[in-house]
């Protein structure tokens, strides 16, 4: 059964107001082996995570709804979606990350996939939280890059993504996610992180690239609400031991 009572918008902001900083681990359900779940969530249990995102730029099993259900069995965290497509919608999560990727200029993933989506979202009981995605380019070519079919914004080109950032709030997104994609070379950079969080009045989420626990915290240092930690979890369960 879906948790109503978790707030997970209302609990960013009330984090972000108390300088407390948030922790999501990014879960792939194409690289999820469901035999080894009991595992992975023990991990996840004991790691610093506060959320659980789950998606991907593609995801081809059909798996979606038993992970998430499997999850639930043993881990209270908020589940939320971070879907790449319609496809990638569950009313068994908790939330949706309803993305709108404003770096690009692809219209499907502006509004095409939103419009498409919509009608699904309505009939579940999900928290929608309208998401300015914007990727920054990583020093290597992303799945979200080639599965979107749109360029980054340079990594050096700092006020084009504190304008795209402030776009989103405009147009009245409750995140922004900046975002280097999925084993990327680079993560964001830390003066673009600083820049966008000091001149936005929203939580700022930036995932990409990170693969170290001192990473995790320059993005904090730098501003960052929220951090994700994908490939770098995938690759190491024990990413997160004391005597790593």
């Amino acid at each position: 059964m879906k948790n109503k009572d978790k707030d997970i918008y209302g609990q960013i902001l009330l984090a972000r107001s108390e300088n407390r900083k948030l922790l999501a681990i990014l879960l792939d359900p194409d690289k999820i082996v469901l035999e080894n779940i009991k595992e992975l969530i023990l991990k996840i249990n004991q790691s610093p995570a506060t959320h659980i995102f789950i998606g991907g730029s593609l995801v081809e099993n059909n798996i979606l709804d038993e992970l998430i259900l499997k999850i639930k069995l043993n881990c209270n965290l908020p589940i939320v979606l971070f879907p790449g497509n319609p496809s990638q919608i569950s009313s068994h999560a908790d939330g949706i990350l309803f993305l709108s990727l404003l770096s690009g200029r692809n219209p499907d993933y502006l509004i095409s996939h939103q419009v498409k989506a919509a009608p699904l979202l309505k009939k579940t009981q999900l928290e929608i939280i309208s998401t300015g995605y914007i990727l920054i380019e990583s020093g290597s070519e992303t799945a979200v890059e080639r599965v979107s079919k749109t360029k980054p914004i340079d990594r050096e080109n700092i006020d084009m993504a504190l304008a795209t950032a402030q776009a989103g709030e405009m147009l009245g997104n409750k995140l922004v996610y900046l975002e280097a994609g999925s084993g990327a070379k680079y993560p964001v950079p830390l003066e673009m992180i600083t820049t966008v969080s000091r001149n936005i009045g929203i939580p700022l989420i930036v995932g990409g690239g990170i693969v170290c626990l001192q990473g995790i915290q320059n993005a904090y240092d730098a501003g960052a609400d929220l951090v994700v930690i994908g490939t770098a979890f995938e690759n190491d369960v024990a990413f997160f031991n004391p005597t790593k």
